[in-house]
C-alpha cells in the first residue's frame, strides 16, 4: 500500500515581494517533503500565491498595472525565489487559475446547499492590511490613540451587503476537535490561544464583498466576490482536483500538514476546519504554526527598511548554509533573530569545523593510506559499535521528530553523532595506526565512512547540494541515497573520487 503525504505552505499574498519569512516556511516544508520522499512516501508538496482581494487591487493600482499583470509579475518572483532556495514543490497553485476558481466555487455551493450560507449586511470594523474583520472587543488603542486591530493594522468601519457563513454554529464542534485531537494544532501554546478564542463565542463570518471586484464571483450572484480567505483556503482542495473526487490527486486529501505563520493561524485553525465540516469534507491532520524572525534584534518591516530578501543571503553565504541556518537557529515553532554574525558562526563552527573537517580528514586519509578505495568492513570493537549504533538509528529518530515538526531537534540528533565522530577520530588516531596497525586503521576509516554516509543521507533534505557532493565523495551512487539503501553496506574496494572540501570557512571581506 502506498504511503502518501500531503504538505502545504500557505499560498503567499502577492501584494509584495518574497522575503525571508516566506523562504523560512518554504524551506521547512521542503525539508519535510524531501525527508518523507527519502523514507519511501509518495509526497505531494503544494505551494503557490494568493492573488485576489482589495490589497492586491490597490497594490496593482499603485504600480500602474492591471491586477492580473501585477499578480503575474509577483508570482514569477516567488517562483524565482523558490528556485534559488531549491524548494522541491510538486505544484504551484495560483488563485487566478480556472482550476482554483472551479474548486472554490464548488466549496461555496456545497456550503450553500448544506444551509451554512445566508445573505445579510455587514457592518463592523475591517482591517484592510489583514483582510480581516474584528469585533469591537478585539480592538486595541494604537500609538496615536486611535482604535486599531490587535495586529496594529488600521481599521475602518464598513457597511455593505454580504453573504455570511454560519461560523457561530461550529464552536462546539471545533472545541471538541481540539480536545479529541490535540495534535490538530501545534505547538500547544497556540492551540490554547485558539481554543480560548473559540470559547468566547464565534460570530458568523462575512464571506463576500461588493466594494471591489478583484476576486472570484459568488456563484449565482456575481455582484459579490468571495472573501479572500474563503477563496485562499480552498486552494488546498482545488490543487488535488476538488470537486472531482476521481481526480488522480484526490487520494492525497486530507492534507497531513498545513505549515503556517502564527499570524494566519486563526484562519487555518478556526475558519478552515469549520468550512470543511460545513461542506462534509475530511479535515486536515495538523496545522503547525511557526514563529517569526527578527532582523538584528528588530522586527522586520518595510518602514525600517530591514526586509531581507533570502536571495541576497544566498548570494553572500551560499544556498545550503542559508537553508541550514534557517532550520538550525530557531527552535521550530518559536521566534528567533537573524543576524550576519549568527549565520557566520553556524557556518564556521558547525559546517566547516564539525562536519566539513570530519569529512575531509576521513576522505583524505582513505585517499592517502588506502589507495583511494573504500576499505572492507572489519570486526567492530566496542568503540566502533558505540559510534555506529546511534548513527544507524538517525533515520528513525529523525522521522519521529520530522512528524512532529521538531526540525531543529532533528538536526541536533545529527550533530550529536558528528561530534561523536570527531571525538572517535581524535581518539583512534588512524594516522598513527598507519605505522603500528594498518588493519585497524582500515577498520577505523571504514567505520567513519559508514557513519558519514548515514550523516550525509539524513542531511540531504536540509542541504541537498552539499550532501549530494559528500555522498559522491563517499562513493555512494545515485540509487543508494534513500533510507532503505542504508540497510545495504557499500561494497569494499569501491573507488572514491579525490576528496574536495565542501564547507569552506567564511571569512568576512575586509572593508575597503
Amino acid at each position: 500500500m502506498t504511503r502518501r503525504y500531503y504538505v502545504t505552505t500557505p499560498i503567499y499574498y502577492v501584494n509584495g515581494a518574497p522575503h525571508i519569512g516566506h523562504a523560512y516556511t518554504s524551506v521547512a516544508a521542503d525539508v519535510i517533503a524531501r525527508f518523507k520522499r527519502l523514507a519511501g512516501f509518495d509526497v505531494f508538496f503544494l505551494t503557490g500565491t494568493d492573488e485576489h482581494g482589495q490589497k492586491v487591487e490597490q497594490a496593482a493600482q499603485a504600480a500602474g498595472m492591471e491586477p492580473i499583470a501585477f499578480a503575474d509579475r509577483v508570482a514569477a518572483d516567488f517562483r524565482d525565489m523558490y528556485d534559488k532556495m531549491a524548494i522541491s514543490y510538486d505544484d504551484f497553485i495560483r488563485t487566478t487559475e480556472p482550476r482554483h476558481a472551479e474548486g472554490a466555487s464548488a466549496l461555496w455551493k456545497r456550503l450553500e446547499e448544506n444551509g451554512h450560507i445566508y445573505l445579510g449586511a455587514y457592518e463592523g470594523w475591517y482591517a484592510l492590511r489583514d483582510e480581516c474583520f474584528y469585533g469591537e472587543d478585539e480592538l486595541v488603542t494604537g500609538p496615536d490613540g486611535t482604535k486599531v486591530a490587535p495586529t496594529g493594522a488600521a481599521v475602518e468601519w464598513v457597511k455593505e451587503p454580504s453573504y455570511f457563513f454560519r461560523l457561530s454554529a461550529f464552536g462546539d464542534r471545533l472545541l471538541e476537535l481540539y480536545e479529541n485531537q490535540p495534535g490538530f494544532i501545534e505547538p500547544a501554546s497556540r492551540r490554547n490561544e485558539v481554543a480560548s478564542f473559540v470559547r468566547q463565542g464565534l460570530r458568523d463570518l462575512s464571506i463576500s464583498r461588493t466594494s471591489f471586484n478583484w476576486g472570484i464571483p459568488v456563484p449565482g450572484d456575481p455582484k459579490h466576490v468571495m472573501y479572500v480567505w474563503v477563496d485562499a483556503l480552498a486552494n488546498y482542495l482545488s490543487a488535488v482536483g476538488f470537486p472531482d473526487e476521481t481526480a488522480a490527486r484526490w487520494d492525497f486529501w486530507p492534507a497531513n500538514l498545513h505549515l503556517v505563520g502564527k499570524d494566519i493561524l486563526r484562519f487555518h485553525a478556526i475558519y478552515w476546519p469549520a468550512l470543511l465540516m460545513g461542506a462534509g469534507l475530511e479535515l486536515p491532520r495538523r496545522v503547525f504554526s511557526h514563529g517569526w524572525w527578527t532582523i538584528e534584534g528588530q522586527k522586520m518591516s518595510k518602514s525600517l527598511g530591514n526586509v531581507v530578501d533570502p536571495r541576497d543571503l544566498v548570494e553572500t553565504f551560499g544556498l545550503d548554509p542559508v537553508r541550514f541556518f534557517l532550520m538550525r537557529e530557531m527552535p521550530f515553532g518559536g521566534d528567533s533573530d537573524l543576524s550576519r554574525r549568527a549565520i557566520i558562526s553556524r557556518m564556521n563552527v558547525e559546517l566547516a569545523n564539525d562536519l566539513g573537517n570530519l569529512a575531509q580528514r576521513t576522505l583524505s586519509q582513505i585517499a592517502r593510506n588506502c589507495g583511494g578505495v573504500l576499505p572492507a568492513q572489519g570486526t567492530h570493537t566496542a568503540e566502533d559499535t558505540a559510534l555506529l549504533a546511534p548513527a544507524t538509528l538517525l533515520p528513525q529518530i529523525m522521522h519521529e521528530q520530522i512528524d512532529r515538526q521538531a526540525l531543529t531537534d532533528a538536526l541536533e540528533e545529527v550533530w550529536k553523532v558528528i561530534r561523536a565522530c570527531n571525538a572517535y577520530i581524535d581518539h583512534q588516531a588512524p594516522w598513527k595506526l598507519k605505522k603500528t596497525d594498518s588493519a585497524r586503521m582500515n577498520d577505523v576509516l571504514r567505520v567513519l565512512a559508514d557513519a558519514l554516509r548515514i550523516i550525509a543521507t539524513v542531511l540531504q533534505p536540509y542541504m541537498p547540494d552539499s550532501m549530494d557532493r559528500m555522498l559522491t565523495q563517499l562513493g555512494v551512487e545515485a540509487g543508494e541515497r534513500d533510507f532503505a539503501a542504508l540497510d545495504t553496506p557499500l561494497p569494499e574496494g569501491r573507488v572514491l573520487p579525490a576528496p574536495q572540501g565542501i564547507f569552506p570557512r567564511f571569512v568576512e571581506p575586509e572593508a575597503t
